[in-house]
């Protein structure tokens, strides 16, 4: 399968600056991703992502929480915006919400996040701190199919990243979000060749077609 014949329209959830969502659209206006952005969407209205997507002239859609009754009507507003944009793939970065099970179900095995830990270790928000609270020598990066747990889903890719004398939170962050940079619009365009084999907990990466 060649890579235009597997190009698929993804959208991207993102809660802040959208660095990666950066990366992801540069390396797609590259053609090294055969894919589309057909939506950026964001819980916080002021999220530097949305202006990201727009200078690009990518469709953008802002859904907060305060605006619902509770956390369900919420999640599925959010997914009647997936759905409506007709994604194959969705693709957290840096979104700062725990994924609703009812967008998951949806998006069973087309739902990805990325992770600044080597998981299963350090889990959650502060990943890199924790990391660093506990004294580990080598950290990196996890992109992992969502599931219905805090970044407990099948793992995909993970890269290393040393951990150096003197580190601080954000030096370290820095040099992860560098690998993050390479590692998340891979697995996107694994994922569009159709190279992602998933057996219960284990995700293989089948080797290019030609």
């Amino acid at each position: 399968m060649s890579r235009a014949e597997s190009k698929i329209d993804i959208a991207v959830l993102a809660s802040g600056s959208g660095t990666n969502l950066e990366a992801i659209a540069a390396a797609i206006e590259d053609g090294e991703v055969p894919a589309r952005i057909a939506l950026v969407l964001s819980d916080n209205p002021y999220a530097f992502a949305l202006d990201r997507a727009r200078r690009r002239g990518i469709p953008t859609a802002v859904v907060e929480l305060k605006d619902y009754p509770d956390r369900p009507a919420y999640d599925r507003a959010v997914l009647e915006q997936l759905q409506g944009a007709g994604v194959d793939l969705v693709v957290l970065a840096g979104y700062m919400k725990l994924v609703g099970p009812e967008i998951v179900e949806a998006f069973r095995g087309r739902i990805m996040n990325i992770h600044p830990a080597l998981l299963p270790s350090f889990p959650g928000e502060h990943g890199v701190r924790d990391a660093l609270e506990h004294g580990v020598k080598v950290s990196g990066v996890t992109v992992h199919f969502v599931d219905e747990g805090l970044d407990t889903g099948p793992i995909i890719v993970q890269r290393a990243v040393p951990v150096e004398e003197g580190d601080s939170e954000e030096t370290l962050h820095n040099r992860i979000h560098e690998v993050e940079y390479e590692a998340y619009p891979l697995v996107i365009r694994l994922f569009a060749e159709g190279r992602l084999e998933r057996e219960g907990r284990v995700v293989r990466v089948l080797p290019e077609r030609t």
